[in-house]
């Protein structure tokens, strides 16, 4: 068994198509936008403390509450975007309904979304953009419970608490082949009729 090629590997090139098509240096794939945007949230907090986010009051439901599950506290603003924003201070985008070759900003982490509504659509899927090799590190030890990547749970030691969060094979194998026939320009998608975030009471 252990000659055996791990069904994962498909996962690393999804990946390294990403950072082609993108412009990334690094792509981390999750199991949804939502969870690459706690990851995110979670790596910010380690590295820069709690702090007070800012977003759009229009966006979706998960986002605050990523924000609030990784320990920082959350604010709305008034913000007419289209694609993606900026979670303020920090530099880190929702870049849930924009996905176009080029995208990446360096020096930025960008939180994409595979959702099947989405440019690039599956049943599930997410991925953070970025070009930190610390950060990345960090965040594959996230995704997988903490654990390294490669190491047996056995012989592997454990320093933080991790997500359950890996993206299954066979969705990064019909997420790679929908990659290799994409277009190289794509529009940002329309914003849904969102809920006015400021009004909700868990948010107050």
């Amino acid at each position: 068994m252990s000659n055996l090629i791990s069904p994962h590997n498909v996962t690393k090139d999804f990946e390294s198509a990403l950072c082609e098509y993108t412009g990334a240096k690094y792509a981390v794939v999750v199991t949804s936008c939502t969870m690459a945007l706690l990851l995110a949230c979670a790596w910010f907090k380690k590295t820069h403390g709690s702090l007070s986010i800012s977003m759009p009051r229009l966006s979706y439901i998960s986002v605050p509450m990523s924000v609030i599950h990784a320990g920082h506290k959350v604010e709305f603003r008034d913000e007419d975007w289209l694609g993606e924003y900026q979670l303020q201070p920090l530099p880190l985008w929702d870049s849930a309904r924009k996905f176009t070759s080029g995208m990446f900003r360096p020096g930025n982490m960008q939180c994409l979304s595979f959702h099947t509504s989405k440019v690039l659509g599956d049943t599930q899927g997410g991925a953070i953009l970025h070009d930190d090799p610390e950060a990345d590190a960090y965040l594959r030890r996230m995704r997988f419970d903490g654990r390294t990547e490669g190491v047996a749970v056995k012989q592997d030691t454990f320093k933080e608490i991790g997500f359950h969060c890996y993206i299954s094979p066979d969705v990064s194998a019909r997420l790679l082949f929908r990659l290799s026939v994409l277009k190289k320009h794509n529009d940002p998608l329309p914003n849904d009729d969102y809920k006015d975030l400021s009004t909700v009471e868990i948010f107050k």
